[in-house]
C-alpha cells in the first residue's frame, strides 16, 4: 500500500517510525500537496470575489490547476522514498572486483539522478501552485483568505524541503554540466517565491 492511499495516522506513523522512508523528501511533497489542495478548495468555495464571467474562469481554472498539481505532488511522496531506495540500494551492489566498482558507480550515480529528479518534480509543482494564489487569493471567497496563506506556506515549505533533497545529493554527482543545468533550474524556482 502507498502512502498516499493510507489514512493519515497511517502516514504519521510512518515518518515516525525509524525507517529511512519515508523521510525528509516525502514531507516535502506532503505539504506541498496540502499546500494545493487548500488553494483547490479555496477556489471551489462557494460566493467567491470573482463577479465577471472571465474572473470566474480565472477562478475556476486556477483552482483546477491547483488540483491537479495536488494530486502530481500526492504521488511524489511515495516516488521520493523509491528514489531513495534506489541509492541505497545501488550503494550495497558488490564492489570487490574492479567491474563491479565500475557497475556499482554508474549505479550509484543514475539513482542519484533519480534522486534528484523527484524533489525537481515537487518544487516545479509547489512553485506552479504558488503562481496560483495570487488569483485565488483576489477572486477566491474573501472568508477563506486565512487558508490561502496556509496553503502558500505549505507550498513554500515543499518548495524549500525538496530543495534541501535536491542539494544534498547533488554534491555527489559527478556529472558536472547535470549539476550545474539542476542547480540553476532549482535557483530559478527559489526566485519564484
Amino acid at each position: 500500500m502507498t502512502l498516499g492511499a493510507s489514512a493519515l495516522s497511517t502516514v504519521l506513523e510512518q515518518f515516525r517510525s525509524s525507517n529511512p522512508t519515508p523521510g525528509g523528501g516525502s514531507a516535502a511533497a506532503l505539504a506541498g500537496a496540502l499546500g494545493a489542495s487548500l488553494l483547490a478548495m479555496v477556489a471551489s468555495l462557494p460566493r467567491p470575489r470573482a463577479t465577471g464571467d472571465e474572473d470566474v474562469r480565472n477562478l475556476r481554472d486556477a483552482g483546477q490547476r491547483c488540483e491537479t498539481m495536488a494530486k502530481d505532488l500526492e504521488r511524489l511522496i511515495d516516488r521520493d522514498a523509491e528514489a531513495y531506495d534506489l541509492v541505497v540500494d545501488a550503494y550495497r551492489l558488490p564492489k570487490t572486483t574492479d567491474e563491479e566498482k565500475a557497475v556499482r558507480a554508474d549505479a550509484i550515480q543514475a539513482a542519484l539522478k533519480v534522486a534528484i529528479s523527484t524533489p525537481m518534480d515537487v518544487m516545479r509543482a509547489c512553485a506552479r501552485a504558488l503562481g496560483e494564489s495570487d488569483a485565488i487569493g483576489a477572486l477566491g471567497n474573501a472568508n477563506a483568505s486565512s487558508d490561502v496563506k496556509v496553503g502558500i506556506e505549505l507550498l513554500r515549505a515543499g518548495l524549500r524541503g525538496a530543495q534541501l533533497n535536491v542539494e544534498i545529493n547533488l554534491g555527489s554527482v559527478k556529472d558536472r554540466a547535470y549539476a550545474e543545468n539542476v542547480a540553476r533550474e532549482m535557483q530559478d524556482l527559489m526566485n519564484l517565491v
